[in-house]
């Protein structure tokens, strides 16, 4: 039964996020503490969950993608053209709080989007580019057309509707939390109970069999590559929202680092085939508390991003079966060298 409990893909990952939240409590005992103002829920453990829900909502997009084999890496730079252009929108309307002009700039914002996530998936399943370099050119010619966009500038709106996305309460829980709870079903209704998961990880796991069994492998690509860019678009309107401007250098700057490392540490391999949501979803959330960690302790903004290299290091090394095998064959070998040497002769 523990054999079992080990082997199964949440182990570690939910093993590493309660280290981290246990070390949080340690640290300060008031890292657990919620308290209830305005009728809203206030606390660490809601914060992580709010500013989370970006990145979560950027790698449940990535998740999919990975599981056909592929990569994206323009997921950060459609984060920062959809909150460019929602704030474009609302920062030019005479009434910015009209829901006309909200629901204008979300449509506006997330059709652009997954046409950006078009363009990806053409390029992936028609013209047969090697993902990384397919979706590195949006990576980087996304950049410089969300500060176009903005044309070099921060974008400021004060529109209590829009803030509303990011940073309002629904339930006494931030509004965001309910919005990855709805794509994080959705993902979970088509990928488990429909053939579209089925679909995916054939893709993943042979694309020649595939698409010689039947299987329009092309298609496939292309929605996973739309739905990504989807997700990313949401998050960029989250983001947004959540500071009310829009800032087309910095927003959603090293998003698609972090969401590749959510999907590995949530046990989904890079080689495509099977993959994990909920495994994703730990995996940002002990990204999202590495963060909120690393700040907790004060540690200097110049090394931030190393500290944070090593503990995810850490954490995949630590999921790797291979590698627990590995330490554990030498533990046996220093600790019972005469058994080895025997085991050694007899074979």
């Amino acid at each position: 039964m523990a054999n079992k409990l080990i082997k199964h893909h949440l182990f570690w990952p939910l093993s590493v996020l309660a280290a981290l939240l246990l070390f949080n409590l340690l640290y300060s005992p008031d890292f657990f503490r919620i308290v209830v103002r305005d009728g809203n829920l206030y606390g660490s453990l809601i914060d992580i969950l709010n500013f989370g829900a970006p990145l979560i909502l950027v790698s449940i997009g990535m998740t999919l993608v990975i599981a056909t084999k592929g990569i994206d890496l323009s997921v950060g730079s459609v984060v920062a053209i959809s909150g460019a252009v929602a704030c474009l929108i609302v920062s030019q309307a005479s009434d910015q709080s009209a829901m006309g002009v909200i629901w204008t700039a979300i449509a506006s914002s997330l059709l652009l989007a997954v046409l950006l996530g078009v363009w990806n998936g053409v390029l992936v399943s028609a013209a047969r580019i090697q993902p990384i370099i397919a979706t590195l050119i949006l990576m980087v010619a996304g950049r410089g057309i969300a500060q176009l966009i903005t044309s070099g500038q921060i974008i400021t709106v004060s529109s209590a509707p829009y803030q509303f996305i990011g940073a309002g309460s629904f339930l006494s829980l931030p509004f965001s939390i309910f919005i990855v709870g709805a794509v994080l079903l959705i993902a979970a209704l088509l990928a488990r109970k429909t053939a579209l998961g089925l679909f995916i990880e054939s893709v993943g796991s042979n694309p020649r069999a595939s698409r010689l069994a039947g299987l329009r492998s092309g298609t496939v690509i292309l929605s996973v590559y739309m739905f990504c860019s989807l997700c990313a678009g949401i998050a960029g309107i989250i983001l947004s929202s959540n500071v009310s401007s829009a800032d087309g250098n910095n927003a959603g700057l090293w998003y698609e680092l972090d969401a590749i490392l959510a999907v590995v540490i949530g046990g989904t391999s890079l080689n495509g085939g099977r993959f994990y949501l909920m495994g994703t979803v730990v995996g940002a959330l002990i990204i999202q508390t590495l963060t909120t960690t690393i700040y907790m302790i004060g540690v200097p903004p110049e090394i931030t991003l190393v500290v944070k290299a090593f503990v995810v290091l850490a954490v995949c090394l630590i999921q790797s079966e291979a590698f627990r095998k590995s330490i554990m064959h030498r533990w046996k070998k220093r600790k019972y060298p005469a058994e080895q040497e025997v085991a050694t002769h007899a074979s």
